[in-house]
């Protein structure tokens, strides 16, 4: 169990942002009234808000633990600097897949209203105002920690369909408006049905169990993100989508998928059984277990660029099962020994590009000795000093004959050219 697995996830709200604590972590500095305005008869839209209108208080979400606090942005900073000042993205700024790490999400709160008689006017909250915001909001919080989706050993999350649906009602309850008399006024807080649009993947998956892919059930972590992460330029992506563009099958339009991720690892899971999936190269080459089972299969006198695909799979095999002894199951264990095999093939390929190389230079250099050597020779040759052809060739390093057969070319020469004259 992991140290975010077993950390308390209870809804509540961080100390130093209570009453009891004197709000001593709370440090809320709103924009003077003579800096927040709107005039609609303005020529310029610059003209048209005053320069404190851009600031924001803010409820941030700890979707991990349940943690809730509040503060509010410098009202004097670029709009440029928003993310800066923040604890986290604001939740209309990610899509419905994996929640980014730490897992803290905000919601923005709105300030201005509008009547028919005030016209526009901006509400900044106190810090007991967003306090008993804060409360109200705990039990959809407290859903949205129950249903969200934790991943791997590191419990990363990703939002599930009633995650999605709990978020829904901390923004609706974080939207305010103003009674005539001025006083403030929040909606009463709901519990949303999950609607009918926003499907599981893992649903999804046991209602077409044939579109499934087996290779999922021994696919690494990151195979199975790739998977997920399927986009395509229309129509659904994710796990869904790319199930459907392989088998040419088509969804309807209108709904939107949680749990991508999610449902890959849970397949995975479920074809593992009560071993525990493990990545084959982590176990191969970091653990003492892995590395004794490899050296004890390594093929005497060769090397992987020599075995064949049945000695591969019966590798592979033979590793599973030693895996299998431990508890685990590997995963990505074909793809990691073809990737070795092609990886000393490569090496193979790249000997014989150095050999051939140096063959071609070694053969161009014997190709220069040798016609010197034959320069060498016919000089020889030429000085005629009684010397016969065994004693030349033996200089020369080659056959007796071939020393003969130069003399008589190099006499026939002469005596053609004598003639000549």
């Amino acid at each position: 169990m992991t140290a975010a697995s077993s950390a308390p996830r209870t809804a509540r709200v961080l100390t130093g942002y209570r009453p009891e604590d004197g709000f001593m972590a709370v440090e809320l500095n709103p924009p003077p009234a003579e800096y927040v305005w709107h005039d609609e008869h303005a020529e310029q839209e610059e003209q048209r808000y005053g320069p404190g209108v851009g600031y924001h208080q803010w409820l941030a979400v700890d979707a991990r633990d349940g943690a809730v606090w509040f503060g509010d942005i410098d009202w004097r900073a670029s709009r440029e600097d928003l993310s800066s000042q923040l604890p986290g993205p604001p939740r209309r700024a990610l899509g419905d897949g994996t929640i980014p790490a730490p897992g803290i999400m905000v919601q923005l709160l709105g300030h201005l209203t509008h009547d028919e008689r005030r016209g526009c006017s901006w509400r900044f909250f106190t810090a007991e105002e967003l306090h008993a915001l804060a409360l109200r909001i705990l039990p959809a919080v407290q859903r949205l920690v129950d249903s969200v989706h934790r991943i791997g050993p590191e419990d990363e999350l990703e939002w599930s369909a009633e995650a999605a649906t709990a978020w829904d009602d901390i923004e609706q309850a974080a939207t305010h408006t103003e009674a005539p008399s001025g006083e403030l006024l929040w909606p009463a807080p709901r519990t949303t049905p999950t609607p009918s649009w926003r499907l599981e993947v893992g649903t999804f998956l046991s209602m077409n169990p044939d579109l499934c892919d087996p290779s999922w059930g021994l696919a690494t972590d990151a195979e199975l993100d790739a998977y997920a992460d399927y986009r395509p330029e229309n129509g659904y992506g994710g796990v869904p989508g790319r199930m459907c563009r392989v088998t040419d099958q088509e969804i309807e339009d209108g709904f939107t998928f949680y749990g991508h991720r999610a449902a890959l690892y849970a397949y995975r899971a479920e074809a593992c059984g009560d071993r525990t999936p493990t990545d084959a190269r982590v176990w191969l080459e970091t653990t003492e277990a892995g590395r004794g089972t490899w050296e004890a299969a390594k093929p005497l006198g060769a090397t992987l660029a020599d075995v064949s695909d049945c000695v591969l799979g019966a590798l592979a095999e033979r590793f599973q099962n030693a895996a299998h002894e431990e508890g685990l199951v590997l995963t990505g264990l074909n793809a990691y020994m073809h990737r070795l095999r092609a990886e000393e093939r490569s090496a193979v390929d790249q000997q014989l590009v150095f050999e051939a190389e140096e063959v071609e230079r070694l053969e161009n250099m014997l190709k220069d000795f040798r016609a010197a050597r034959n320069r060498t020779v016919t000089r020889i040759l030429a000085w005629s000093d009684g010397r016969s052809d065994g004693e030349i060739a033996r200089l020369a390093s080659m056959p007796d004959a071939h020393v003969s057969d130069w003399r008589a070319r190099l006499t026939d020469e002469q005596m053609a050219a004598t003639s000549v004259f």
